[in-house]
Protein backbone atom coordinates (compact mmCIF):
# COMPACT_ATOMS: atom_id res chain seq x y z
CA UNK A 1 0.00 0.00 0.00
CA UNK A 2 1.17 3.51 -0.67
CA UNK A 3 1.42 4.51 2.69
CA UNK A 4 3.18 1.86 3.86
CA UNK A 5 6.76 4.02 3.27
CA UNK A 6 5.46 6.12 6.09
CA UNK A 7 5.23 3.86 8.89
CA UNK A 8 6.52 3.40 12.09
CA UNK A 9 7.74 -0.49 12.85
CA UNK A 10 5.28 -0.63 15.33
CA UNK A 11 2.55 0.18 12.93
CA UNK A 12 4.39 -2.17 10.56
CA UNK A 13 4.09 -4.71 12.54
CA UNK A 14 0.34 -4.11 13.87
CA UNK A 15 -0.75 -4.36 10.04
CA UNK A 16 1.76 -7.25 9.45
CA UNK A 17 0.42 -9.19 12.89
CA UNK A 18 -3.38 -8.28 11.69
CA UNK A 19 -3.12 -10.83 8.88
CA UNK A 20 -0.61 -13.50 10.13
CA UNK A 21 -2.60 -14.43 12.68
CA UNK A 22 -4.79 -16.78 10.42
CA UNK A 23 -1.29 -18.39 10.14
CA UNK A 24 -1.37 -18.89 14.01
CA UNK A 25 -4.86 -20.59 13.58
CA UNK A 26 -3.87 -22.66 10.71
CA UNK A 27 -0.71 -23.65 12.02
CA UNK A 28 -2.59 -24.43 15.40
CA UNK A 29 -4.57 -26.45 13.85
CA UNK A 30 -1.69 -28.46 12.75
CA UNK A 31 -0.16 -28.97 16.14
CA UNK A 32 -3.25 -29.57 17.89
CA UNK A 33 -3.92 -33.57 16.45
CA UNK A 34 0.11 -34.27 16.06
CA UNK A 35 0.51 -35.89 19.39
CA UNK A 36 -3.40 -37.40 19.87
CA UNK A 37 -3.89 -39.25 16.86
CA UNK A 38 -1.55 -41.88 15.99
CA UNK A 39 -2.41 -42.91 19.73
CA UNK A 40 -5.79 -42.88 18.96
CA UNK A 41 -5.80 -44.34 15.45
CA UNK A 42 -3.49 -47.33 17.12
CA UNK A 43 -4.81 -48.03 20.74
CA UNK A 44 -8.67 -47.09 20.03
CA UNK A 45 -8.86 -47.87 16.28
CA UNK A 46 -6.75 -51.13 16.10
CA UNK A 47 -4.72 -50.10 13.54
CA UNK A 48 -0.91 -50.45 12.82
CA UNK A 49 1.77 -48.07 13.73
CA UNK A 50 2.28 -47.81 9.95
CA UNK A 51 -1.04 -46.97 9.49
CA UNK A 52 -0.88 -44.50 11.93
CA UNK A 53 1.82 -42.80 10.85
CA UNK A 54 0.56 -42.55 7.01
CA UNK A 55 -2.56 -41.07 8.75
CA UNK A 56 -0.34 -38.14 9.72
CA UNK A 57 1.85 -38.26 7.05
CA UNK A 58 -0.94 -37.47 4.27
CA UNK A 59 -1.08 -33.82 5.79
CA UNK A 60 2.29 -32.96 4.51
CA UNK A 61 1.70 -34.97 0.90
CA UNK A 62 -1.34 -32.82 0.86
CA UNK A 63 0.47 -29.58 1.37
CA UNK A 64 3.31 -30.21 -0.58
CA UNK A 65 1.00 -30.96 -3.46
CA UNK A 66 -1.34 -27.32 -3.26
CA UNK A 67 1.18 -25.27 -2.11
CA UNK A 68 2.27 -24.02 -5.79
CA UNK A 69 -1.91 -23.78 -6.95
CA UNK A 70 -2.11 -21.90 -3.62
CA UNK A 71 -0.13 -19.24 -4.54
CA UNK A 72 -1.55 -19.44 -8.59
CA UNK A 73 -4.68 -18.26 -6.94
CA UNK A 74 -3.39 -16.11 -4.38
CA UNK A 75 -2.03 -13.74 -7.83
CA UNK A 76 -5.70 -14.15 -9.90
CA UNK A 77 -7.99 -14.11 -6.62
CA UNK A 78 -6.30 -12.09 -4.18
CA UNK A 79 -4.71 -13.46 -1.31
CA UNK A 80 -7.65 -12.83 1.10
CA UNK A 81 -9.93 -15.21 -0.90
CA UNK A 82 -7.40 -18.13 -0.48
CA UNK A 83 -6.91 -17.39 3.06
CA UNK A 84 -10.64 -17.77 3.58
CA UNK A 85 -11.21 -20.67 1.94
CA UNK A 86 -7.58 -22.11 3.72
CA UNK A 87 -10.00 -21.54 6.99
CA UNK A 88 -12.33 -23.49 5.37
CA UNK A 89 -10.53 -25.93 4.79
CA UNK A 90 -9.02 -26.06 8.27
CA UNK A 91 -12.29 -26.03 10.19
CA UNK A 92 -13.70 -28.94 8.02
CA UNK A 93 -10.93 -31.12 8.97
CA UNK A 94 -11.81 -30.42 12.56
CA UNK A 95 -15.08 -31.37 11.76
CA UNK A 96 -14.33 -34.52 10.28
CA UNK A 97 -12.22 -34.96 13.22
CA UNK A 98 -15.45 -34.67 14.98
CA UNK A 99 -17.37 -37.33 13.14
CA UNK A 100 -14.13 -39.59 13.25
CA UNK A 101 -14.45 -39.38 17.37
CA UNK A 102 -18.45 -40.18 16.89
CA UNK A 103 -18.07 -43.28 14.45
CA UNK A 104 -14.55 -44.89 16.25
CA UNK A 105 -16.98 -47.96 16.98
CA UNK A 106 -16.89 -48.69 13.36
CA UNK A 107 -12.72 -48.80 12.99
CA UNK A 108 -12.73 -48.54 8.78
CA UNK A 109 -14.86 -45.49 8.60
CA UNK A 110 -13.43 -43.95 11.57
CA UNK A 111 -10.31 -44.04 9.75
CA UNK A 112 -11.71 -42.61 6.75
CA UNK A 113 -12.88 -39.63 7.65
CA UNK A 114 -9.29 -38.89 9.69
CA UNK A 115 -8.08 -39.46 6.95
CA UNK A 116 -10.39 -36.83 4.58
CA UNK A 117 -9.63 -34.58 7.31
CA UNK A 118 -6.05 -34.74 6.92
CA UNK A 119 -6.79 -34.00 3.34
CA UNK A 120 -8.12 -30.82 4.20
CA UNK A 121 -5.76 -29.88 7.02
CA UNK A 122 -3.27 -30.19 4.24
CA UNK A 123 -5.00 -27.93 1.93
CA UNK A 124 -5.96 -25.37 4.22
CA UNK A 125 -2.49 -25.22 5.64
CA UNK A 126 -1.16 -24.69 2.37
CA UNK A 127 -3.30 -21.88 1.49
CA UNK A 128 -3.80 -20.07 4.64
CA UNK A 129 -0.27 -19.87 5.29
CA UNK A 130 0.78 -18.48 2.01
CA UNK A 131 -1.83 -16.08 1.53
CA UNK A 132 -1.59 -14.53 4.52
CA UNK A 133 2.02 -14.07 3.56
CA UNK A 134 1.30 -12.64 0.35
CA UNK A 135 -1.50 -10.31 2.16
CA UNK A 136 1.30 -9.26 4.52
CA UNK A 137 3.96 -8.32 1.42
CA UNK A 138 0.73 -6.49 0.00
CA UNK A 139 -0.11 -4.64 3.01
CA UNK A 140 3.17 -3.19 3.69
CA UNK A 141 5.08 -3.08 0.25
CA UNK A 142 7.96 -4.84 -1.25
CA UNK A 143 11.06 -3.35 0.92
CA UNK A 144 9.16 -5.42 4.08
CA UNK A 145 9.36 -8.94 2.46
CA UNK A 146 11.91 -10.35 5.03
CA UNK A 147 9.70 -8.94 7.60
CA UNK A 148 6.57 -10.16 6.39
CA UNK A 149 8.17 -13.73 6.17
CA UNK A 150 9.75 -13.59 9.53
CA UNK A 151 6.88 -12.78 11.02
CA UNK A 152 4.73 -15.80 9.35
CA UNK A 153 7.59 -17.71 10.37
CA UNK A 154 7.05 -17.02 14.62
CA UNK A 155 3.78 -17.33 14.38
CA UNK A 156 3.94 -20.77 12.75
CA UNK A 157 6.59 -22.31 15.21
CA UNK A 158 4.98 -20.64 18.18
CA UNK A 159 1.57 -22.17 17.13
CA UNK A 160 3.49 -25.56 16.41
CA UNK A 161 5.13 -25.16 20.04
CA UNK A 162 1.86 -24.52 21.72
CA UNK A 163 -0.26 -26.81 19.89
CA UNK A 164 0.88 -30.42 20.83
CA UNK A 165 0.70 -30.12 24.61
CA UNK A 166 -2.62 -27.98 24.31
CA UNK A 167 -3.50 -31.00 22.06
CA UNK A 168 -2.87 -33.51 24.79
CA UNK A 169 -4.42 -31.47 27.56
CA UNK A 170 -7.52 -31.52 25.60
CA UNK A 171 -7.72 -35.19 24.48
CA UNK A 172 -7.30 -35.99 28.21
CA UNK A 173 -10.27 -33.65 29.21
CA UNK A 174 -12.50 -34.80 26.24
CA UNK A 175 -11.62 -37.21 24.45
CA UNK A 176 -10.44 -36.79 20.15
CA UNK A 177 -13.47 -34.39 19.91
CA UNK A 178 -11.53 -31.68 22.14
CA UNK A 179 -9.07 -30.74 19.97
CA UNK A 180 -11.72 -31.59 16.85
CA UNK A 181 -14.04 -29.21 18.23
CA UNK A 182 -11.45 -26.19 18.87
CA UNK A 183 -10.10 -26.85 15.37
CA UNK A 184 -13.56 -26.21 13.79
CA UNK A 185 -13.62 -23.11 15.83
CA UNK A 186 -10.92 -21.64 14.57
CA UNK A 187 -11.73 -22.26 11.37
CA UNK A 188 -15.18 -20.41 11.67
CA UNK A 189 -14.10 -17.76 13.58
CA UNK A 190 -10.89 -17.44 11.50
CA UNK A 191 -13.10 -16.95 8.40
CA UNK A 192 -15.19 -14.41 10.01
CA UNK A 193 -12.28 -12.48 11.17
CA UNK A 194 -11.05 -12.68 7.64
CA UNK A 195 -14.03 -11.70 5.96
CA UNK A 196 -14.26 -8.74 7.32
CA UNK A 197 -10.70 -7.36 6.25
CA UNK A 198 -10.54 -5.15 3.50
CA UNK A 199 -9.13 -6.99 0.25
CA UNK A 200 -5.70 -5.94 -1.43
CA UNK A 201 -5.80 -5.36 -5.48
CA UNK A 202 -4.43 -8.09 -6.98
CA UNK A 203 -1.63 -7.15 -9.46
CA UNK A 204 -2.23 -6.35 -13.30
CA UNK A 205 -0.19 -7.95 -15.28
CA UNK A 206 0.77 -10.52 -18.02
CA UNK A 207 1.66 -13.70 -15.75
CA UNK A 208 4.26 -15.82 -17.15
CA UNK A 209 3.80 -19.76 -17.56
CA UNK A 210 3.83 -21.30 -14.33
CA UNK A 211 6.63 -23.63 -15.20
CA UNK A 212 8.65 -20.44 -15.56
CA UNK A 213 7.83 -19.29 -12.19
CA UNK A 214 9.49 -22.35 -11.19
CA UNK A 215 12.93 -22.35 -12.94
CA UNK A 216 13.69 -19.16 -11.81
CA UNK A 217 13.15 -20.64 -7.74
CA UNK A 218 13.92 -24.06 -7.85
CA UNK A 219 17.20 -23.44 -6.75
CA UNK A 220 16.50 -21.10 -3.95
CA UNK A 221 13.78 -23.66 -2.95
CA UNK A 222 16.65 -26.66 -3.11
CA UNK A 223 18.95 -24.69 -0.98
CA UNK A 224 15.99 -24.30 1.76
CA UNK A 225 15.00 -28.17 1.25
CA UNK A 226 18.81 -29.00 2.15
CA UNK A 227 18.74 -26.89 5.16
CA UNK A 228 15.41 -27.46 6.56
CA UNK A 229 16.98 -31.25 7.32
CA UNK A 230 18.42 -29.54 10.10
CA UNK A 231 15.64 -28.76 12.13
CA UNK A 232 13.94 -32.22 10.69
CA UNK A 233 16.41 -34.82 12.35
CA UNK A 234 16.46 -32.58 15.55
CA UNK A 235 12.47 -32.08 15.60
CA UNK A 236 12.17 -35.69 14.94
CA UNK A 237 15.38 -38.03 16.36
CA UNK A 238 16.73 -36.06 18.95
CA UNK A 239 14.70 -37.81 21.99
CA UNK A 240 15.98 -41.00 20.45
CA UNK A 241 19.24 -39.49 20.45
CA UNK A 242 19.21 -38.88 23.88
CA UNK A 243 18.30 -42.46 24.81
CA UNK A 244 20.80 -43.93 23.07
CA UNK A 245 23.18 -41.85 24.94
CA UNK A 246 21.44 -43.14 28.11
CA UNK A 247 21.00 -39.09 28.65
CA UNK A 248 18.05 -37.10 30.40
CA UNK A 249 16.59 -33.77 29.28
CA UNK A 250 16.15 -34.27 25.91
CA UNK A 251 13.30 -31.73 26.21
CA UNK A 252 15.36 -29.08 27.08
CA UNK A 253 18.04 -29.50 24.03
CA UNK A 254 14.20 -28.83 22.24
CA UNK A 255 13.66 -25.67 23.82
CA UNK A 256 17.04 -24.15 23.39
CA UNK A 257 16.54 -25.09 19.88
CA UNK A 258 13.30 -23.36 19.74
CA UNK A 259 14.70 -20.23 22.04
CA UNK A 260 18.02 -20.07 19.40
CA UNK A 261 15.10 -20.26 16.43
CA UNK A 262 12.94 -17.38 18.07
CA UNK A 263 15.73 -15.13 19.08
CA UNK A 264 17.66 -14.25 15.86
CA UNK A 265 14.05 -14.09 13.78
CA UNK A 266 13.29 -11.45 16.41
CA UNK A 267 16.47 -9.83 16.87
CA UNK A 268 18.02 -9.81 13.63
CA UNK A 269 15.81 -10.29 11.20
CA UNK A 270 16.28 -6.63 9.71
CA UNK A 271 19.29 -7.66 8.75
CA UNK A 272 18.28 -9.72 5.72
CA UNK A 273 16.97 -5.83 4.08
CA UNK A 274 20.12 -4.72 5.54
CA UNK A 275 23.28 -6.88 3.57
CA UNK A 276 21.04 -9.19 1.04
CA UNK A 277 18.86 -12.42 1.97
CA UNK A 278 22.25 -14.54 0.04
CA UNK A 279 24.79 -13.28 2.46
CA UNK A 280 22.33 -13.71 5.90
CA UNK A 281 21.53 -17.39 4.25
CA UNK A 282 25.10 -18.19 3.74
CA UNK A 283 26.07 -17.61 7.46
CA UNK A 284 22.95 -18.97 8.72
CA UNK A 285 24.10 -22.48 6.83
CA UNK A 286 27.20 -22.10 8.50
CA UNK A 287 25.57 -21.72 11.73
CA UNK A 288 23.77 -24.43 11.26
CA UNK A 289 26.05 -26.64 10.08
CA UNK A 290 28.71 -25.70 13.05
CA UNK A 291 25.26 -26.63 15.28
CA UNK A 292 24.82 -30.05 13.59
CA UNK A 293 28.86 -31.25 13.46
CA UNK A 294 28.84 -30.69 17.19
CA UNK A 295 25.89 -32.29 17.98
CA UNK A 296 27.55 -35.43 16.08
CA UNK A 297 30.60 -35.42 17.74
CA UNK A 298 29.02 -34.67 21.48
CA UNK A 299 30.31 -36.33 24.16
CA UNK A 300 28.25 -35.15 26.77
CA UNK A 301 24.46 -33.66 26.45
CA UNK A 302 25.58 -30.28 27.36
CA UNK A 303 27.30 -30.17 24.28
CA UNK A 304 24.24 -31.37 22.06
CA UNK A 305 22.28 -28.55 23.86
CA UNK A 306 24.61 -26.23 22.59
CA UNK A 307 24.72 -27.45 19.43
CA UNK A 308 20.60 -27.27 19.54
CA UNK A 309 20.57 -23.76 20.20
CA UNK A 310 22.91 -23.03 17.42
CA UNK A 311 21.40 -25.03 14.87
CA UNK A 312 17.89 -23.50 15.49
CA UNK A 313 19.94 -20.08 15.65
CA UNK A 314 20.96 -21.04 12.22
CA UNK A 315 18.37 -22.35 10.36
CA UNK A 316 15.88 -19.75 11.75
CA UNK A 317 16.72 -16.66 8.76
CA UNK A 318 17.18 -19.58 6.01
CA UNK A 319 13.07 -19.47 5.11
CA UNK A 320 13.10 -15.57 4.53
CA UNK A 321 16.68 -14.95 3.74
CA UNK A 322 16.25 -17.02 0.23
CA UNK A 323 12.32 -16.45 0.36
CA UNK A 324 13.24 -12.55 -0.10
CA UNK A 325 15.39 -13.31 -2.86
CA UNK A 326 12.95 -16.00 -5.01
CA UNK A 327 10.37 -13.48 -5.04
CA UNK A 328 12.69 -10.95 -6.64
CA UNK A 329 12.87 -12.79 -9.35
CA UNK A 330 9.67 -12.90 -11.09
CA UNK A 331 7.47 -9.95 -10.98
CA UNK A 332 5.07 -8.75 -8.84
CA UNK A 333 1.62 -10.71 -10.17
CA UNK A 334 3.57 -13.87 -10.32
CA UNK A 335 5.05 -13.21 -6.34
CA UNK A 336 2.20 -16.16 -4.79
CA UNK A 337 3.42 -18.57 -7.49
CA UNK A 338 6.58 -18.47 -6.72
CA UNK A 339 6.18 -18.17 -2.74
CA UNK A 340 4.14 -21.40 -3.07
CA UNK A 341 6.78 -23.43 -5.02
CA UNK A 342 9.54 -22.32 -2.92
CA UNK A 343 7.62 -22.77 0.43
CA UNK A 344 7.16 -26.25 -1.46
CA UNK A 345 10.69 -27.60 -0.90
CA UNK A 346 10.43 -26.66 2.96
CA UNK A 347 7.43 -29.35 2.98
CA UNK A 348 9.62 -31.48 0.46
CA UNK A 349 12.59 -31.75 2.93
CA UNK A 350 10.46 -32.49 6.12
CA UNK A 351 8.84 -34.79 4.12
CA UNK A 352 11.79 -36.91 3.56
CA UNK A 353 13.85 -36.57 6.43
CA UNK A 354 11.85 -38.83 8.29
CA UNK A 355 12.31 -42.65 6.04
CA UNK A 356 15.65 -41.31 4.61
CA UNK A 357 17.12 -40.48 8.29
CA UNK A 358 15.47 -43.74 9.75
CA UNK A 359 17.54 -45.75 7.06
CA UNK A 360 21.04 -44.28 7.64
CA UNK A 361 19.93 -44.69 11.91
CA UNK A 362 19.19 -48.72 10.83
CA UNK A 363 22.71 -48.99 8.99
CA UNK A 364 25.35 -46.51 11.08
CA UNK A 365 23.17 -45.75 14.10
CA UNK A 366 22.18 -42.65 15.29
CA UNK A 367 24.99 -39.86 15.49
CA UNK A 368 24.87 -40.45 11.57
CA UNK A 369 22.18 -38.80 10.31
CA UNK A 370 23.49 -35.46 12.20
CA UNK A 371 26.39 -35.66 9.89
CA UNK A 372 24.11 -36.59 6.76
CA UNK A 373 22.06 -33.36 7.95
CA UNK A 374 25.71 -31.41 8.26
CA UNK A 375 26.93 -32.71 4.82
CA UNK A 376 23.08 -31.27 3.32
CA UNK A 377 23.28 -28.00 4.83
CA UNK A 378 26.73 -27.52 3.44
CA UNK A 379 25.40 -28.52 0.41
CA UNK A 380 22.55 -25.67 0.82
CA UNK A 381 25.48 -23.07 1.38
CA UNK A 382 27.39 -24.26 -2.00
CA UNK A 383 24.20 -23.61 -3.81
CA UNK A 384 23.73 -20.34 -2.30
CA UNK A 385 27.25 -19.50 -3.17
CA UNK A 386 26.77 -20.40 -6.61
CA UNK A 387 23.60 -18.02 -6.72
CA UNK A 388 25.27 -15.39 -5.43
CA UNK A 389 28.38 -15.89 -7.78
CA UNK A 390 26.30 -15.35 -10.33
CA UNK A 391 24.33 -12.23 -9.12
CA UNK A 392 27.15 -10.81 -9.06
CA UNK A 393 28.24 -11.26 -12.61
CA UNK A 394 24.91 -10.78 -13.82
CA UNK A 395 25.21 -7.61 -11.78
CA UNK A 396 28.72 -6.91 -13.69
CA UNK A 397 27.53 -7.09 -16.92
CA UNK A 398 24.25 -4.87 -16.27
CA UNK A 399 26.47 -2.22 -15.47
CA UNK A 400 29.15 -3.00 -18.15
CA UNK A 401 26.60 -2.11 -20.88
Amino acid sequence: MSDAAALSNAQLNKRILSVIIFTFFCYLSVGLPLAVLPGFVHNQLGFSSFVAGLIISLQYFATLLSRPHSGRLADRYGPKRVVMMGLVCCGLSGVLSLGAALCSAVPLLSLALLALGRLFLGVGESFSSTGSTLWGMHLVGPLQTARVISWNGVATYFAMALGAPLGVLLNQGFGLSGFAGLVALMGMVGFWMASGKPAVSVTAGVRIPFHRVVSRVWLFGLALGFGTIGFGVISTFITLYFASRGWSGAAFALTLFSLGFVLVRLVCGRYITRFGGLTVALLSFVLECAGLLLIWQADSSALVDVGAFLTGAGFSLVFPALGVEAVRRVSPQDQGSALGTYSAFLDLGLGLTGPVAGLLIGHWGMQSVYLAAALMVLGAFLITLRLQQHGRRAAVQTLSR
